[in-house]
């Protein structure tokens, strides 16, 4: 495994820059979203990160807590108001390692293609299943990849341009593998900053199969929080998973 497959890397790598100005909140709609699922019962929060989404929600009274590898996010996430009462193990996401049973665990943003290995991939899921409560739902929001990704190649994309610095992002993806590397660089008159980030990405319907072989159904799958349709122009998907 390279440093790039690690499964603390992006956390590392992109800790301090997370939260960004400090206004990049939780959506109100996904704090909602996760606050009806969970009820009084407890939730699992697999790469809590710097608490973006698990503290709104425990402010909420869920009684919520966390898997995260990264010992830098968690690092953010205590220095936040409530952020010392989050009980939070530091390990990799998909062995699980803590005991349930949750009413409520979830996995959101693109963090499940932070598993490279699509063994991996279904592994979380397998564990997840094994400390759910009955009937109870597992979360998961994941982008839905454009036809870059399909195509596989290279893309080169400009993000910011002001007076005293630029940036770009450039990606490699590769189809037959499924595997995207991408490089956020400034350019500034200090020098150059690099952000890698590396993905093993899933198709919506390879992330069911996965899901049935590991005990888990489809019950909903939506376009966004706010319950939107999903369809085939949606770019994101929020999939509610259920034992079988």
């Amino acid at each position: 495994m390279s440093h790039f497959e690690g499964p603390a890397f992006f956390g590392e790598i992109w800790a301090h820059d997370y939260d960004g100005d400090g206004t990049w909140g939780a959506d109100p709609g996904e704090v909602e979203f996760l606050a009806d699922l969970a009820g009084n019962g407890r939730a699992l929060e697999l790469a809590i990160g710097t608490g973006r989404v698990g503290l709104p929600l425990a402010a909420r009274g869920v009684p919520v807590e966390g898997i995260e590898a990264s010992e830098k996010m968690v690092a953010m996430l205590r220095a936040k108001p409530g952020g010392e009462q989050i009980p939070v193990t530091i390990a990799d996401m998909a062995d699980v390692p803590v005991e349930g049973p949750f009413r409520l665990a979830y996995l959101i943003f693109n963090t499940l293609f932070n598993l490279i290995d699509v063994n991996r991939q279904a592994e979380c899921l397998r564990n997840v299943a094994r400390v759910l409560e009955p009937g109870r739902a597992f979360v998961v929001e994941c982008p839905v990849s454009d036809q870059r990704r399909r195509d596989g190649g290279r893309h080169l994309e400009v993000l910011e341009v002001t007076e005293d610095s630029a940036t770009i992002e450039v990606s490699d993806f590769d189809a037959a593998t499924q595997h995207s590397r991408t490089q956020k660089i400034t350019f500034t008159d200090a020098g150059v900053r690099l952000r890698p980030h590396f993905e093993g990405y899933t198709w919506p319907d390879e992330l069911d199969q996965m899901a049935a072989a590991a005990g888990l159904r489809l019950g909903e799958r939506y376009a966004d929080w706010h319950r939107q349709p999903f369809g085939p122009e949606s770019s994101a998907h929020i999939s509610v998973y259920r034992p079988a």
